[in-house]
């Protein structure tokens, strides 16, 4: 359930998911290596998790990089990768000091070991925290997120651990990446971009959508309040008649 503030139209959603889009983009505007523009979307991470874990927010999920990411240039993957590792290890004390806790949601299989490894020691790390959850979506597809969760459900027919007819709604949401993490109330898609890009297919069917015409590595606090307000207008249906 949302939190409403003293602010006119300001409602903290229990969980909020962010697409961030526009690191190319603002690089390229300012004459840099597209690079460089992820790392500038860095501060961006840092602000936004610190503010939604202040405010209450229960989790916050980041489009981190997408199955479909990994068709980009090698040398281009390579740094990205390298980035992450290190925001990694650089936003512990940020991850300690606002008890925020670390989670991955995607495919492991595809990210280097060093990359796991890193990962694994952050998200132990921050284990024991009882704030804000934040996930990192890395290696992440909603489509394939979907067809994980129906081959463990064929796997668990076929073993005899679960009836066909039994296969339903929860059945599938219990077999998702983190089933325990509360389905987004809010989306937030930043540089304008009018899309789902495959992320969280199946939890943000009934999401709230706020496109900011704002690239990324520009995204701050008021934006993300900008973003609570919107939300704070809705009037949110989940198909029914309401009033």
């Amino acid at each position: 359930m949302s939190q409403t503030s003293g602010q006119s139209g300001f409602a903290i959603p229990r969980s909020v998911a962010v697409i961030m889009d526009g690191n190319g983009r603002w690089a390229k505007g300012k004459g840099l290596e597209r690079i460089r523009g992820h790392e500038r979307g860095v501060e961006a991470v840092r602000t936004v998790a610190t503010e939604c874990a202040r405010l209450g927010v229960e989790a916050l999920t980041l489009y981190a990089f997408s199955e479909e990411n990994w068709k980009r240039p090698r040398h281009e993957i390579l740094l990205l990768m390298r980035l992450l590792r290190q925001f990694l290890t650089a936003e512990r004390p940020t991850l300690v000091q606002n008890d925020i806790r670390l989670l991955h949601s995607g495919r492991r299989d595809r990210l280097d070991a060093d990359v796991l490894a890193t990962l694994d020691e952050t998200m132990a790390l921050t284990a024991g925290h009882r704030g804000m959850k934040l996930v990192l979506a890395i290696s992440y597809g909603g489509r394939q997120e979907i067809a994980d969760a129906a081959r463990a459900i064929a796997r668990d027919v076929a073993a005899g651990r679960l009836a066909p007819e039994a296969v339903d709604e929860a059945a599938v949401a219990s077999r998702l990446y983190l089933p325990d993490v509360p389905d987004p109330d809010l989306l937030i898609r930043t540089a304008g971009e009018m899309r789902v890009s495959n992320f969280l297919l199946w939890q943000i069917s009934y999401a709230e959508i706020h496109v900011s015409p704002v690239c990324w590595p520009d995204f701050r606090t008021e934006h993300l309040h900008d973003a609570f307000r919107d939300y704070g207008r809705r009037t949110r249906k989940f198909g029914q008649v309401v009033g």
